[in-house]
């Protein structure tokens, strides 16, 4: 799209109307590192209004800011209607009605799904009782919202990372909201809940609020922003309209360099005893009948909407969630693989989906982190840990993997979503495993990160490991992977060869089977 003068002025025009937000220097510095290099950001009232950027771009710091978690340098100016705050708080932030749901969702695992979305309500004012039909009926109304219906009275910790990004929703619109936040907020939902949600989002355009959304899914990007925001290296590099950009020019402004994407096209030799063979493996209530052949040296992906039992498979083969009908043959031997012990033992490894939760101990260093599965390995000859041993195996997966860390003995909440991933990657690759299991691998990680990722798991195969990737995202699969199975209530109904399917082909095949 070229802009005229007029057109230009227009644009320009239009985004000094009706400002809810106008933030002008911000700057924010940590030990040394400029994390935002005075910033300018404005979101008018009713925007949908899209932030985008890489792991580390400052995009979290901005919204920390904005949410007032965190102050930024002296020089930044921050106002809100057009009134300049001099401090702003979290207390304040929520004041002006601002809310964010952030990545972890800050949920209660131990509370049900009505006391989580109608928490703000159980401690408002000064009620020495709770009302429960007040919270089922705020809880009813917020779920209305989005047109979903969650189990009122079952535990947070009892649903799906899907069900429960739902929940952190609709607890944020039970509050009297200007701008809310959504950071990545559909990671793991699937194509109907998206349409919901971005639906709902539409809505609250219409009702005057604004909604700043952080998203990697450039497709969703491009369907509901007005605006784009786009940010690299701590610094601003421009807000466009919409209709001025497409995925490749988004790419391009986020990273600074055109991304290309190369096919995995190495053939494994089939002709060869399968590395992992399933016959008829079933288990109730979550897969059934499951055939399947893994080769050394192939990358299969596994694809399928949410609740199809893509996850329920990996973790039957990782031992967490054992089959009860059927055969498991590695090298064409029947094994039996009921517990995680007895995976190891055929070195399977397994990355889980959620790694802030499963596949990382946040608090504990990068270096613990890297050699927890193979402490073992690590003991001198008086079977205790030898630190020495330790900071080798440290220091040859972080090199090997490329993981860009400040010491080995920082937190791993200290990184970025790509190198949590590369950690959580590495542990398992230092158990040296055959089998390779990945669950989403890429979620909630940016186009760079992810070409890395990527790169990392075709050199893998590469080295003769059996690869199963598990992705909502068709084109991870389709890119990455020799053949493309689709599942569906609990069975494989579709193989795909990558070399001769396009992305239409399997999302269309995928939508067809919605009902």
């Amino acid at each position: 799209m070229v802009l005229t003068l007029s057109t230009t002025s227009a644009f320009l025009r239009g985004c000094m109307e009706n400002l809810f937000l106008s933030m002008h220097h911000i700057s924010k510095q940590y030990a040394g590192v400029r994390a935002l290099d005075n910033v300018d950001f404005t979101i008018r009232e009713g925007e949908i209004h899209c932030l985008v950027g890489t792991n580390g771009s400052g995009k979290s710091t901005l919204v920390k800011i904005i949410s007032g978690v965190i102050k930024p340098s002296p020089s930044s100016e921050i106002e809100i209607y057009g009134k300049k705050v001099s401090r702003l708080t979290s207390a304040e932030a929520k004041k002006h009605g601002i809310e964010v749901i952030y990545q972890d969702l800050s949920l209660f695992p131990n509370l049900t799904v009505q006391e989580n979305i109608s928490l703000s309500g159980l401690f408002s004012g000064k009620k020495k009782t709770v009302s429960w039909k007040q919270c089922h009926e705020t809880a009813l109304t917020a779920m209305g919202k989005i047109g979903i219906a969650l189990p009122l009275d079952c535990l947070v910790s009892e649903l799906s990372m899907a069900d429960q990004q739902l929940v952190a929703i609709c607890r944020a619109l039970t509050r009297d909201i200007h701008l809310l936040i959504m950071d990545e907020p559909t990671t793991a939902l699937t194509t109907k809940e998206i349409e919901a949600l971005l639906n709902v989002v539409v809505d609250l355009k219409s009702k005057g609020i604004a909604t700043l959304f952080i998203s990697h899914k450039l497709n969703e990007i491009m369907e509901v922003a007005e605006r784009v925001s786009v940010i690299r290296d701590g610094k601003m590099i421009g807000c466009f309209s919409s209709s001025e950009l497409d995925d490749k020019k988004i790419e391009f402004y986020m990273t600074g360099e055109n991304i290309s994407y190369c096919p995995y096209h190495i053939k494994p030799d089939r002709s060869q005893i399968p590395l992992l063979e399933m016959k008829k493996v079933s288990r109730r209530n979550s897969f059934k009948d499951i055939d399947f052949r893994l080769y050394r040296g192939e990358i299969v992906g596994i694809t399928g909407l949410l609740g199809s039992g893509r996850t329920e498979l990996a973790l039957s083969l990782f031992g967490l969630n054992p089959f009860e009908e059927g055969e498991i043959l590695i090298d064409g031997k029947m094994v039996t693989i009921d517990s995680v012990q007895k995976a190891l033992a055929q070195h399977i490894a397994y990355v889980p989906e959620n790694r802030l939760a499963e596949g990382v101990i946040l608090d504990q260093s990068i270096g613990k982190n890297i050699v927890i599965t193979v402490l073992d390995r690590m003991m001198d000859s008086l079977h205790l840990l030898a630190p020495q041993k330790m900071r080798e195996t440290i220091n040859h997966w972080v090199n090997e993997l490329h993981i860009k860390i400040p010491s080995e003995d920082s937190s791993v909440k200290t990184l970025s979503g790509g190198n949590q991933q590369r950690v959580v990657i590495a542990k398992w690759i230092a158990t040296d495993p055959r089998i390779f299991i990945l669950d989403n691998p890429t979620v909630g990680i940016d186009i760079a990160a992810k070409a890395s990722i990527h790169s990392v798991i075709k050199s893998l195969a590469v080295k003769g490991l059996g690869i199963i990737i598990i992705s909502d995202e068709i084109p991870e699969v389709l890119y990455n992977c020799n053949r493309v199975l689709v599942m569906n209530r609990g069975r494989i109904i579709k193989e795909f060869d990558s070399a001769s399917t396009t992305e239409d082909d399997i999302q269309s095949f995928i939508a067809s089977r919605v009902v």
